[in-house]
């Protein structure tokens, strides 16, 4: 290997793929209850989460702060590699300028170490796509400065679309008010959100009834997606899995992706959204700022 690729659990992806890929993941810890838990990225574990948020558990969480990515970087870093590591999007958490900082830190005691931090400007799996990008061209031997200047050439050409039915946990976390949210539920109004350039999430339309918000993703998808054939669909959800396949297999029926990938959003995205909402990732576009 030329380099060493690092993450964090908020990708979504499950552990066993990570790391089936050699990709390594700090897991962001949550408070749930008082007590404070790791992010294991196991499915089991995120349904047992979203079921304790059902009967009305508030979860927290906290980014990344510098003394933990220091100590994380540090034996990977005397493994005597550089590493490339995958952020999530610094337009949604602090973590970013955390990871600068730490790098500066560690390299007052690691001279020789190479980290190479990389803004997504993505959340979840989106950021997730990213890292396993990164471990495909640590295969094939591609060095770790050609691996951060494809990423960052082609990271605003991963699109995002999200929904949910309940605002009450986007609410709760202070992302909705409360006039909103009793607005959405009195018209079945379902918010379809996306991420802009720097990785703002944004409403960018209000569509009443689920049926007709899914219609309209799909025709947004239609505008954006470039060769579907060749790449894989990313279908991510808090605990409606029924749905989110529903979702994914229409998206596959009508643009002929390769192959779709499902997978949980963990507590990360989940402590702020909750149960019930669910996102497509995909390459197309490049993602504008039109809608900030």
């Amino acid at each position: 290997m030329n380099f060493i690729v690092t993450t964090d659990s908020g990708c979504d992806l499950p552990y066993s793929l990570l790391k089936e890929r050699d990709i390594i993941p700090f897991p962001i810890k949550y408070e749930l209850d008082g007590k404070v838990h790791e992010d294991t990225m196991l499915h089991e574990d995120c349904r047992r989460f979203y079921d304790d948020m059902r009967k009305g558990a508030v979860p927290k969480t906290s980014q990344i702060n510098i003394m933990e990515f220091v100590d994380f970087w540090r034996p990977i870093a005397e493994r005597g590699l550089p590493i490339v590591h995958v952020c999530l999007g610094s337009g949604i958490s602090g973590t970013y300028d955390n990871g600068l900082t730490a790098v500066e830190l560690l390299n007052e005691q690691l001279p020789e170490a190479q980290i190479h931090l990389v803004d997504s400007t993505l959340a979840s799996v989106g950021y997730g796509m990213l890292a396993l990008k990164a471990a495909d061209m640590r295969d094939e031997n591609k060095t770790p400065e050609e691996c951060v200047e494809w990423l960052n050439e082609n990271k605003s050409k991963i699109n995002t679309y999200y929904t949910t039915s309940d605002l009450t946990y986007l609410y709760r976390s202070g992302r909705v008010s409360r006039t909103g949210m009793m607005i959405a539920r009195a018209l079945n109004i379902n918010p379809i959100l996306k991420l802009d350039l720097e990785g703002h999430l944004k409403v960018i339309e209000k569509v009443r009834g689920r049926k007709n918000t899914i219609k309209r993703i799909h025709e947004i998808v239609d505008e954006v997606v470039l060769n579907p054939e060749e790449q894989v669909l990313y279908i991510c959800h808090s605990d409606i899995p029924e749905e989110a396949r529903e979702f994914g297999e229409g998206l596959k029926t009508q643009f002929g992706f390769k192959d779709v990938y499902y997978t949980y959003i963990g507590m990360t995205i989940g402590s702020h959204a909750g149960p019930g909402l669910m996102a497509a990732f995909f390459y197309g576009k490049p993602r504008t700022m039109k809608d900030k």
